[in-house]
């Protein structure tokens, strides 16, 4: 392969990484902290395990592989607030991507529990 399709494959690569270490698709102009206080849900779309070892106050554990089905028993509408965020913000984006095909109206990718405690913190 050629130096610079090399560099330019490298580049591309480096971006989308950086994206999902650092928001992954998170939608970025959504007032997260506003949303929680008027009683959004608040969901963590990480394992289990990952789940019990930190996570944001007050937030559910429903992994993103199965919040198609999960959803349904917190009864809430579907017009309501719903954050989603994970480790990188890639599951939590499919996992908003779920939700918007079963209906769910106000669906926020925050992105990262990274990104989660910085926004929260301010």
């Amino acid at each position: 392969m050629k130096t610079p399709l090399k560099l330019g494959l490298a580049a591309i690569t480096m971006g989308i990484l950086a994206n999902l270490l650092f928001g992954g698709g998170a939608d970025k102009d959504a007032d997260v902290p506003a949303l929680i206080k008027s009683g959004a849900l608040v969901i963590d779309t990480r394992t289990a395990g990952e789940f019990a070892g930190g996570h944001i106050d007050g937030a559910l554990n429903i992994p993103y592989d199965i919040i198609a089905g999960a959803i349904g028993q917190q009864k809430t509408d579907k017009s309501k607030a719903i954050i989603v965020y994970c480790h990188s913000g890639a599951r939590s984006a499919s996992a908003k991507r779920t939700l918007n095909k079963a209906g769910y109206t106000n669906v926020v990718n925050a992105g990262s529990l990274h990104r989660m405690r910085k926004l929260l913190a301010k």
